[in-house]
């Protein structure tokens, strides 16, 4: 295969990939839409469209296409690959449930953190958060647990990559004051969000670590401002993270 046909076929997948991508963003688009979005022809996004349905993987609802549910085949092994799904998912239950808040599970995965579990305890919040959702590391506790377990270079690489937007006035934008607040959770062995990724919405969380001192995730509770906050926030919300996630670390070690 000569290297113009590869790149060819590379440039082909990414293509089919961002249209996906803007299909999602948009909950639904249509071919003029996606024509408008990409520099081909509209019988060109016309045969993406018709390759994608045909295997499943798009919807056609009258003139819109949206994502179908074959993703939910490829997520659902994707996340039953996933070891620390598998040995965390009941610990992360009982802590929503004992404390009646949103619990979370998170994975680091190419700079970014990937939500793998979440439950919901008899108080929980709807958030905008779900199974297989893609997040910046550097505005969630979750992804700043994981952070300061990583070797300064690897946060400077993630730093590069995907930047610090802000996604509220409370986000870290700024390089040095995100290490400084690194090691701050170091030094803790938890890590607070005030608001940082939505407004209102407040969260701790405590690093997974297993026996070769590797961080493999992190797990959180999330909750709205009014009650994540005195004691509860700072002292006995944090103190049960770190309960359950002794538990967790004790499970991958002898699984």
């Amino acid at each position: 295969m000569s290297n113009s046909r590869g790149n060819n076929t590379v440039k082909t997948a990414k293509t089919t990939f961002e249209i996906l991508e803007t299909i999602k963003n948009k909950n639904s688009a249509n071919l003029t839409e996606l024509t408008k979005e990409f520099s081909l022809s509209k019988s060109s996004i016309h045969n993406y469209l018709c390759t994608l349905e045909e295997d499943g993987y798009v919807i056609r609802e009258g003139d819109e296409y949206r994502l179908g549910l074959r993703f939910l085949d490829l997520a659902g092994h994707a996340r039953h690959q996933e070891s620390l799904y598998k040995i965390a998912r009941d610990e992360v239950r009982t802590l929503a449930e004992e404390t009646g808040e949103m619990a979370n599970l998170l994975v680091e995965e190419h700079g970014r953190g990937i939500y793998v579990y979440t439950a919901h305890g008899e108080n929980a919040v709807k958030t905008d958060t779900y199974i297989g959702q893609r997040v910046h590391l550097h505005n969630t506790a979750l992804g700043l647990a994981i952070l300061s377990q990583l070797p300064s270079e690897r946060v400077n690489e993630i730093v590069d990559q995907h930047g610090l937007p802000a996604t509220t006035e409370n986000t870290i934008t700024d390089r040095g004051e995100l290490f400084d607040r690194l090691e701050q959770v170091r030094k803790q062995e938890v890590a607070f969000d005030d608001e940082a990724r939505v407004k209102g919405l407040r969260c701790v969380a405590v690093p997974i670590i297993n026996n070769d001192q590797a961080v493999e995730g992190a797990i959180s509770l999330s909750g709205p401002a009014s009650r994540f906050q005195g004691e509860r926030f700072r002292n006995e919300l944090p103190q049960k993270l770190k309960d359950t996630a002794n538990v967790i670390e004790l499970n991958i070690t002898y699984t």
